[in-house]
């Protein structure tokens, strides 16, 4: 019998996994995995088409195909007024967990501490336990999910390495304010706390409000890596195509790991997706097409028993059921797959306490009709 001592014991398959399986064996409406139920721009898939009849199906360089990275560099400019150096500052990965995991190993050493806001991404704080950092966890509540930047300062200690921000926020649709970012300004100056941004939902911002990205402040630039994500924005998840943006000093880091992880990523995508976005609208009008899906789908559930909390940003939607139910949510989940054919997610899975609640979370990047069949059965809940 083999003796080996896992890394990480306390890890199970993934919610999201349970979930879909469990969505998929009773036929059920799937909202629980944040991908969509509709295909990408016909566009797209014809520019990889032709990149892989062009010849791009060896290996791309390892930081990424270069107009690509060309083409990043321009879009952040256009976006935030900010030059990075494509050469020396952007990294193409595998997708934005990828990222996350490479950025976290290139810095996190035994023993430093890196602060989440949870609910939080799940990959956050088992990737940090792996490399034998530790987790400083700041609960945020519902409805509003808001940081109070002095209780964070409370979690600093000699050993805090770096803040982990996720905005537009996963699960719950929050966004950071800039009233955040100079909160947060204020108590990381004099230090050598790094940021991993997360911003894979940075164009899911609604109501006229404007993503408050770490790089628009110098003092916080200068000390984050920014994680993008092409599956959110290309309504194609199983690509697993992302980018990272960071200094100079921060890249070359990054790369180090990178290349020893996945060295370089899909060559045919990379460059069709470089061509595709030579033209800035296939990207500017993605807030749009999300606000009109969100505002559809709480006008179909208004209707129901579920409350609505706000959403902000993201193509997430959380709803409290505590007025029907004082079942734990996962359980509460559980029969809405079983008994009334939807699939959502126990958003006491994205805290590592498990606290509970009684708040689900629905995503709204399906079809309208979709969303429609999902909020009749929803509405017998």
């Amino acid at each position: 019998m083999l003796n080996i001592q896992s890394k990480l014991p306390g890890v199970s398959t993934t919610i999201f996994s349970v979930m879909s399986k469990l969505a998929a064996e009773h036929n059920a409406i799937n909202l629980s995995q944040g991908f969509p139920d509709y295909t990408c721009d016909p566009v797209l898939t014809d520019l990889v088409n032709k990149a892989m009849q062009d010849g791009f199906n060896q290996y791309a360089p390892m930081p990424g195909n270069n107009l690509l990275k060309e083409t990043i560099a321009e879009k952040v400019e256009t976006l935030y007024n900010i030059k990075y150096n494509p050469d020396t500052e952007i990294t193409v990965t595998a997708g934005g967990t990828q990222a996350i995991f490479t950025a976290l190993a290139a810095i996190i050493n035994t023993g430093d501490e890196v602060i989440i806001f949870e609910p939080a991404y799940d990959s956050y704080a088992p990737t940090i336990k792996l490399l034998g950092g530790l987790v400083k966890t700041y609960e945020l509540d519902p409805p509003n999910y808001t940081i109070d930047w002095e209780m964070v300062k409370k979690l600093f200690t000699s050993s805090t390495r770096m803040i982990i921000l996720n905005s537009p926020h996963n699960p719950t649709g929050s966004i950071l304010s800039a009233d955040d970012m100079k909160s947060l300004i204020k108590l990381i100056n004099g230090t050598d706390i790094l940021i991993l941004s997360d911003e894979v939902y940075e164009h899911l911002i609604y109501d006229g409000q404007k993503h408050q990205s770490v790089m628009l402040f110098p003092e916080l630039r200068e000390r984050s890596f920014v994680i993008a994500s092409f599956g959110k924005l290309l309504h194609a998840t199983g690509w697993k195509l992302g980018y990272c943006l960071a200094p100079e000093v921060l890249t070359k880091e990054f790369r180090k790991v990178h290349q020893f992880n996945v060295f370089s990523v899909n060559s045919p995508m990379q460059q069709a997706i470089a061509n595709y976005l030579q033209k800035p609208q296939h990207y500017l009008g993605i807030g749009k097409f999300f606000q009109e899906k969100r505002d559809y789908f709480r006008k179909l559930l208004a209707s129901s028993r579920l409350q609505l909390l706000p959403c902000n940003g993201s193509y997430f939607q959380c709803v409290s059921y505590s007025n029907i139910s004082d079942e734990k949510d996962v359980d509460f989940s559980m029969r809405l797959i079983k008994e009334f054919g939807v699939a959502t997610i126990p958003v006491s899975a994205f805290y590592q306490k498990s606290t509970d609640h009684k708040i689900i979370r629905f995503c709204f990047a399906k079809k309208n009709a979709t969303l429609a069949s999902a909020a009749e059965k929803l509405k017998n809940v």
